[in-house]
């Protein structure tokens, strides 16, 4: 097997700079039907999917998945917001990795206090947010050629046949378990943010239930 070093790396490194997030202002001001949503969104993320001539990025099909399991406010008369479309985003990032029954937990709380808020909303969550997108590029680049420098040193005992193939091993093996571990991570805060989200609601009833008794 032989693998060119330079190409791989180069190649990894351009999937990297080929990484993009929609902008806030690049997302219209004005409410779209479905086709449109899901027309815009493919124009925005395609070029960085695995295979843009097959992946589909959102369907109607997925959009009424969303709504039907709570992800998803419902439109107004058939038309969706920006916000509708800012928070189809969070979900397209977040579905490779999470769960539905997670990404509900997640998402339900910004859909609670920030859908729809004149003062501090959806938009304004979004700007912050991927307002880092840059610099956490330009981090994982120096962590993914940091890894693969380390995993050419790796094997040197190995066959001469198969060093080469051993080495890319090594390398997509820290790289998995970079993405397993921060999985994980998530997955606790996931939870946790779903257990102080139910004893809040359990707090609320119960004050509910004392301002009832005492009326």
């Amino acid at each position: 097997m032989t693998i060119d070093k330079d190409d791989l790396l180069n190649s990894i490194i351009e999937s990297l700079d080929r990484i993009q997030y929609i902008k806030l202002e690049d997302i219209p001001n004005i409410d779209l039907y479905m086709d449109q949503v899901t027309t815009f969104m493919d124009k925005k993320l395609k070029s960085a999917t695995r295979n843009p001539g097959d992946d589909k990025i959102l369907t109607k099909t997925m959009i009424n998945n969303y709504a039907k399991n709570d992800l998803l406010p419902p439109p107004e008369k058939k038309k969706y917001s920006k916000e509708h479309i800012l928070l189809l985003i969070f979900i397209y990032y977040y579905k490779g990795i999470l769960t539905i029954n997670d990404i509900q937990t997640l998402l339900n709380p910004l859909t609670e206090h920030f859908f729809r808020n004149d003062e501090f909303g959806l938009g304004e969550v979004y700007k912050e947010v991927f307002g880092l997108e840059k610099e956490q590029v330009d981090v994982l680049k120096e962590d993914v050629i940091n890894k693969y420098h380390i995993s050419r040193d790796t094997f040197e005992r190995a066959p001469d046949e198969d060093r080469e193939f051993l080495q890319l091993f090594s390398f997509i093996c820290m790289l998995s378990f970079d993405v397993y571990v921060k999985k994980l991570l998530i997955e606790k805060m996931v939870d946790s943010l779903g257990k102080a989200v139910e004893e809040t609601k359990k707090e609320g009833k119960k004050e509910k239930s004392n301002e009832e008794k005492n009326k």
